[in-house]
């Protein structure tokens, strides 16, 4: 396939710190020509890698609870840029099962009583809304996680483009499947990182199964299908600090294929598939070598899940092109990733402090533009490989963790939380994080922050069904984190280009396509689309 003949692109698109919002910028012209010296991105039509699903955000109960603030209208209107058509349009969607640290109060299962049948099975907790007598400046009572998930089903309904995909996560098992038979166990005094999430009782084990099934089965009555599930969320635990359950490789295996997997086939629910591991990179390559080296295992798994909280700045890109060398036909998902730690005083080394403290980062924009953004490891001794935990740009790492997955055989991409109020919560332990949209409950101010609009834009150009190319980047004199760029390409033809400036400086660019291209500049600390139509 050659490239276009002098062909000017479909549309640019640009966010930038400068204020730009996933606005068009100027068109550009390709003619044919070899690339001179300097910086360079050759999208290689021939070289077609994965299609991919999308990006999206989540749903939390905590979401919920802070749109319950809004008017029904305003809700809706916030619900439409996120999920409308002429809007972000997100097509991948996360929620949780039961409880998580981003439950109002937490420590909820659907099923409470230790009876191994499920008798008393409901997820009524999801939809039984938020009593203003409990929350004055609630303005509907009715609003929580379901409505929600259903709010944003609803608004896909009438569209042309419809799809949402949604990956369910449990926390935890009920607490009586349990060994600790607790939800979480806190760190003692002694030392306030050893508590633990317990680990599945061997006698509970179909019965955690089922009740994974009866959810499917509650949510599946009320409207909602879902696409994906993973056995439990960050198996290796969070030390305590809420709602968590362990499992190691080898347990995750043997829960699958012995259990879950043969459940879910014989359901109502065949086609949901199974997502395994779900926690952070940097020990996928085990958990995978485990479970997807099992045969009888992996022949029930889709993909595996993962988070990015083992760094700030690594993507983990040799471990996707590991997992994918050993195992092509299984997709890898970004489930989950935030800006944690929210709250805390601003550290040495944000890049204006004086500004940080007095606006911190709600309805401040320059705050998710610059290197303000701290992480656990500036707050835990204890942290492993603070190197890998330096202070940085929210915008930055979303973008890039986006681009360089794509790159390396990434197939989805999902925020977490996608509203929180101006704190970063509401989260029942108080593990405070940012959100793509944040809205103070007692003014009614609604704050999209720099990452939904880029998150928008990478949702509008990067939708299911689309095939990832290969897309090289000569960097020429550039830093190595200066620019990054990925492909992708519709069945229709239609080629987004994505690039990521990381500087305060335009770039004066090559975009090679086949055997055209162009030369851009490509503005400074922005998010840059360029779509073109192939013959």
């Amino acid at each position: 396939m050659g490239g276009p003949v002098g062909r000017a692109t479909e549309a640019v698109w640009v966010t930038s710190e400068s204020g730009a919002r996933g606005g068009k910028g100027p068109p550009l012209r390709f003619v044919k020509g070899a690339p001179a010296k300097g910086p360079l991105v050759k999208v290689e039509l021939e070289r077609r890698r994965q299609r991919v699903w999308g990006v999206g955000s989540s749903f939390t109960e905590a979401s919920a609870f802070v749109l319950a603030h809004l008017p029904p209208v305003q809700r809706r209107a916030l619900m439409e840029r996120a999920f409308g058509e002429q809007g972000a349009n997100f097509a991948l969607a996360r929620t949780m099962i039961g409880a998580s640290d981003f439950s109002v109060r937490g420590r909820y299962s659907y099923a409470q009583k230790p009876e191994p049948k499920l008798a008393d099975f409901s997820v009524a907790v999801d939809e039984e809304g938020f009593a203003r007598k409990e929350h004055p400046k609630i303005a509907d009572e009715s609003y929580d996680l379901l409505p929600m998930i259903k709010e944003a089903l609803g608004i896909k309904r009438g569209q042309q483009d419809s799809s949402l995909n949604i990956v369910a996560s449990a926390w935890t098992a009920p607490p009586w499947m349990k060994d600790i038979q607790d939800w979480y166990t806190r760190p003692s005094k002694a030392n306030k990182w050893q508590g633990s999430g317990g680990r599945l009782l061997p006698e509970h084990e179909a019965s955690y199964a089922d009740y994974l099934v009866k959810y499917l089965d509650a949510y599946a009555a009320r409207g909602v299908k879902v696409w994906a599930l993973t056995p439990v969320n960050e198996p290796n635990g969070n030390n305590g600090h809420w709602e968590s359950m362990h499992f190691t490789p080898a347990s995750q295996r043997d829960f699958i294929k012995r259990h879950l997997g043969p459940r879910l086939k014989a359901s109502a629910h065949p086609e949901t598939k199974i997502l395994i591991y779900d926690q952070n990179r940097d020990e996928m390559r085990r958990w995978t070598d485990v479970i997807l080296g099992d045969v009888e295992a992996a022949r029930h798994v889709f993909g595996t899940a993962v988070h990015w909280y083992s760094s700030t700045v690594d993507v983990y890109e040799h471990d996707f092109e590991a997992v994918h060398a050993h195992y092509p036909h299984s997709q890898i998902i970004h489930t989950e990733g935030c800006i944690d730690d929210l709250g805390k005083p601003a550290p040495k080394g944000v890049s204006d402090p004086k500004r940080f403290q007095e606006k911190g980062w709600f309805a401040n924009d320059a705050f998710w533009w610059n290197e303000n953004a701290t992480d656990w490891a500036y707050t835990a001794s204890w942290a492993p490989h603070p190197e890998r935990h330096p202070i940085y740009t929210p915008v930055h790492r979303y973008a890039r963790d986006i681009i360089v997955g794509t790159n390396h055989w990434l197939s989805g991409w999902i925020d977490w939380n996608l509203v929180l109020d101006r704190n970063g919560g509401p989260n029942h332990v108080g593990n405070f994080c940012g959100a793509p949209i944040m809205i103070d409950v007692d003014s009614g101010q609604i704050h999209y922050t720099p990452v939904f609009h880029v998150l928008s834009q990478f949702s509008r150009t990067i939708r299911p069904g689309d095939q990832a190319l290969l897309t090289r980047t000569e960097l020429g004199q550039l830093g190595s984190d200066v620019l990054h760029a990925c492909a992708t390409v519709n069945p229709k033809g239609l080629l987004s280009v994505q690039l990521l400036n990381t500087t305060k400086r335009p770039i004066e660019l090559q975009l090679q396509v086949g055997e055209e291209l162009a030369i851009l500049e490509l503005p400074a600390n922005a998010l840059q689309t360029v779509q073109l139509r192939l013959p």
